[in-house]
């Protein structure tokens, strides 16, 4: 299923949310899809290459990406960064900013991106009222944590080849869960440069590991974007077993 950008000034309603359509998703009680169609606030637009939190910054909105890629970051005071993970439709942007208080990443728009926007103000009133919903919140964090173990497992454990195949082919199955794949070729909006900030490689070694990959027709490489031919080819080098397949919360 292909996700429809919604037009602008176009606020696409909870109950009509093209994602809940999904397989992938859990389906809400009636009174938790009430409360989060009033916890909305709105849409929010962006481009790509847009900055949507800032590392350091209060915001006094968190968001779901309906639609787009995005990526969060951190960065060093010379413009070093380490990309820690991608952003797909479904994944909550910016509670660490409602719960701490201020953003300790920051996070980019990897395409163009429609944000739906909630107010962190009524965040307690989500918990208090809808335990569901908290605990949604509470598993989307710790899925969070999870996809951060493997990726640390990865920087630290796994050789320049083994890293860029398990990246690449994580990025395809969770394109592929929230059905970006369709019927057509998916191409992950990716520039090699976001690959090296993403395994901690040089530029001209992620060159070097990715036409590696191509040259054993795993990938195809296109100006700003991987195009993945053999996905489990690329699992087998990384020596990854995949996602687990199972129905996830969607705010």
């Amino acid at each position: 299923m292909s996700i429809v950008l919604p037009s602008p000034g176009r606020r696409v309603p909870c109950e009509e949310c093209p994602l809940r359509a999904m397989p992938h998703f859990r389906a809400f009680e009636p009174a938790e899809l009430k409360f989060v169609s009033s916890f909305k606030a709105g849409e929010l637009q962006a481009e790509t290459g847009t900055t949507l939190l800032s590392e350091g910054a209060h915001s006094a909105h968190m968001y779901t990406l309906l639609s787009g890629w995005a990526f969060r970051y951190k960065a060093l005071p010379d413009g070093r960064r380490q990309i820690l993970n991608y952003m797909l439709p479904g994944d909550l942007l910016g509670l660490q900013g409602s719960v701490i208080g201020e953003m300790d990443h920051s996070v980019e728009a990897l395409s163009p991106v429609v944000l739906c926007v909630f107010q962190r103000d009524r965040l307690d009133e989500l918990f208090r009222n809808h335990p569901g919903l908290g605990f949604d919140i509470t598993w989307l964090a710790s899925r969070e944590e999870r996809m951060l173990d493997d990726h640390l497992l990865s920087l630290g454990r796994r050789t320049a080849m083994e890293r860029a195949a398990y990246l690449i082919a994580f990025l395809h199955q969770r394109a592929a869960a929230v059905g970006l794949d369709g019927s057509r070729t998916l191409h992950i909006p990716i520039s090699q440069s976001h690959v090296a900030d993403t395994l901690g490689l040089s530029i001209v070694h992620t060159n070097k590991t990715l036409r590696k990959l191509a040259d054993r027709k795993l990938i195809r490489w296109h100006d700003r974007a991987c195009e993945v031919l053999d996905v489990d080819g690329l699992m087998q080098i990384a020596e990854w077993d995949g996602l687990p397949e199972r129905k996830r919360p969607l705010i």
